[in-house]
């Protein structure tokens, strides 16, 4: 039953990764270039059309005369201007294929610490929290080390605008032995793994904490509610119900994981973005430099900038992630 439930989790989990992936790809395409400091810039030389357009996006600082200032909208303006509106998926072809295996090794971990907790600790349900926690920071540390090259390959994209073949041979050459990596250290493929790290652990301990919290409580809430309302229509009384478990409540809660989550990781999600675009290297040199750049002289919150854009990615990205996530393995478990 265990490694059942296991593969049920491992699939519901790689089927939400796969479809929260292409509904945010967009969003995600321009705060990768917002964090890194790359603004859109024509050059004279290209053209707008056809597969060269990839190399037509330069990794600019935003004090360059050329540059497009560094704001959401105008640089949403501007890649579909310039290079289409599919330009808006670029890098996602890696992600694509690694979220879902990132999904499924977290849905995996969240899945195993809740039923290791359940099923040791059946006098202390609520200690089912730590199980999850457990869990979701384990997941999110060997993730880290499938997600940190793949992500190199898809800012190398959104930010130096190299193609997807260019940019998976640079990173993939660099982690196969026998390979010279076009001359570069073989560590430059594991280029921003440290910041990965401190991202992708104890924030996904985190998240899933922060989502099982909210399930619990508004599960409690609409258990409540039911009980006062009495089963005057019991026929709309239970499609209500169920609508709200289903539907209403993985939403809510997966919204609510997301920006405690990313409130906990986002700075060193910045900071890994800013390695990993070649601006700067190491964890703590680069944190300083994101200070003192702050354009509102308030140095730590310049450590967040981009933040409202992240949480406008991650929300709904959770919110369907999770609902795909609990749809899938409700429908699998059922076929099992």
């Amino acid at each position: 039953m265990s490694s059942e439930s296991s593969w049920i989790d491992f699939t519901a989990g790689w089927i939400s990764g796969g479809i929260s992936t292409l509904a945010i790809q967009p969003v995600d395409t321009i705060l990768t270039r917002m964090q890194a400091n790359a603004s859109i810039v024509v050059q004279p030389s290209s053209t707008a059309a056809g597969g060269g357009a990839a190399n037509t996006i330069a990794s600019n600082n935003a004090s360059s005369a050329a540059a497009v200032a560094l704001r959401p909208t105008n640089i949403f303006r501007g890649m579909i201007d310039n290079f289409g509106i599919s330009s808006l998926w670029r890098g996602s072809s890696a992600m694509i294929g690694a979220v879902p295996i990132q999904n499924a090794v977290l849905m995996s971990g969240y899945g195993y610490g809740k039923r290791w907790t359940e099923n040791h600790d059946q006098q202390h349900p609520n200690n089912v929290l730590l199980g999850v926690f457990i869990g979701g920071t384990i997941g999110g540390i060997l993730q880290s080390f499938v997600m940190s090259p793949i992500e190199l390959i898809k800012v190398s994209q959104q930010v130096v605008g190299k193609s997807v073949s260019a940019a998976t041979t640079s990173v993939v050459s660099g982690l196969v032995p026998g390979t010279t990596n076009g001359g570069n250290s073989k560590l430059s493929s594991w280029r921003g793994l440290g910041a990965t790290l401190l991202r992708d652990g104890i924030p996904h301990g985190v998240w899933f904490v922060s989502y099982e919290f909210a399930k619990i409580e508004l599960t409690k809430m609409r258990q409540g509610r039911t009980n006062v309302m009495g089963g005057d229509d019991n026929s709309t009384t239970t499609t209500t119900n169920t609508t709200e478990e289903d539907i209403v409540i993985p939403m809510l809660s997966g919204a609510f994981a997301a920006t405690t989550a990313w409130g906990v990781g986002y700075p060193f999600d910045l900071i890994k973005t800013q390695i990993q675009a070649g601006k700067s290297t190491g964890i703590i040199n680069t944190a300083r430099v994101i200070m003192r750049e702050s354009s509102d002289g308030r140095a730590c919150y310049g450590l967040y900038r981009g933040f409202g854009l992240k949480l406008l990615r991650s929300i709904p990205a959770s919110a369907i992630g999770f609902l795909v996530y609990e749809t899938a393995a409700k429908v699998l478990s059922s076929r099992s």
